[in-house]
């Protein structure tokens, strides 16, 4: 049977190259016009792609001068083209290191009601010392942003389940809107977090948001086997996205789930130019820059991580 095609787009200021908005044919927009993105979500859903995606950075970048690589909060931006579409998903990128999860919770919960169930959280722990610096605190160490995260998640969870699907019933004439038996405290007290809930807002469409991820070190590759529903990766060489693809499943069935319930969504960056030399050319600069990119960071992706 023929396996169905998940297509997602990527939205990266005006381009992921460095020089891309300065192309003559790159939009003239401000970066803060929303509808840039919206007129982006807009085309991406005639085409039938199945979401669009949103990155994130918690810092300004140190080559703001010459790139054009800044972007809206996606959260709130997702709301405006919640408004101007009604089929794709909307994935937004959220940090567990750097908010809380109450009102994370309430956030996704909230944009999801508003898209009436099309909303993905791109879950990140974020490893950026410069975004750290905008908390107050220093960066947490790899293992610390996991563990930290992976009670973030639990807790997330807790309150978005926190209304059962019934719990509103909008009766006018007994004068009751909803039942109180059936929203529950979640009364957690963790290492990180203590949170009594339950959540301030019924069960959205879908529950739960879609839960996306993008690690590719073993905590972060058993992090989404537990918790994501798909995973982003980019690989330059097949092989390497053959063994990624067969690893990351079985950690899936590992963790009790079953392997169909993580899609594996592989990057693909298309070359386009007047004729296939120059292409060719082209494509060979951004792999070697590519390559030397995953050498700086340890071999690690982080595909659409928030820094």
């Amino acid at each position: 049977m023929k396996r169905p095609l998940h297509l997602n787009l990527f939205i990266y200021g005006r381009g992921h190259h460095e020089a891309a908005w300065r192309h003559p044919s790159s939009t003239p927009r401000a970066l803060t016009d929303v509808d840039h993105t919206i007129s982006c979500a807009r085309i991406a859903e005639s085409a039938h792609f199945d979401s669009i995606f949103l990155a994130d950075t918690l810092n300004l970048p140190p080559d703001v001068d010459s790139s054009a690589r800044l972007w809206l909060e996606p959260l709130t931006t997702l709301g405006a083209v919640a408004h101007a579409t009604s089929r794709i998903g909307l994935i937004a990128t959220a940090s567990t290191s750097h908010t809380e999860p109450f009102n994370l919770a309430r956030q996704f919960a909230s944009l999801d009601h508003i898209s009436r169930g099309r909303v993905g959280w791109n879950i990140v722990t974020s490893f950026s010392i410069a975004g750290s610096r905008n908390f107050g605190s220093g960066r947490l160490s790899h293992a610390e942003r996991y563990d930290k995260g992976e009670e973030f998640v639990q807790v997330v969870k807790a309150l978005w389940d926190s209304w059962s699907d019934d719990a509103v019933i909008d009766d006018r004439a007994s004068g009751v809107y909803m039942r109180k038996d059936r929203v529950r405290a979640i009364d957690h007290r963790g290492v990180a977090y203590e949170v009594a809930g339950p959540l301030n807002l019924p069960r959205s469409p879908q529950g739960w948001p879609v839960l996306v991820q993008a690690g590719s070190s073993d905590t972060g590759r058993d992090f989404a086997a537990r918790h994501a529903e798909a995973v982003f990766t980019a690989h330059i060489d097949k092989s390497t996205a053959v063994a990624f693809y067969q690893d990351i499943k079985a950690r899936t069935v590992a963790s009790g789930r079953r392997p169909d319930q993580l899609l594996v969504l592989p990057g693909i960056s298309a070359m386009i130019g007047a004729a296939a030399g120059r292409d060719r050319a082209r494509l060979d600069v951004l792999v070697e820059r590519h390559r030397r990119a995953l050498v700086d960071m340890g071999g690690e992706h982080r595909f659409g991580m928030a820094r």
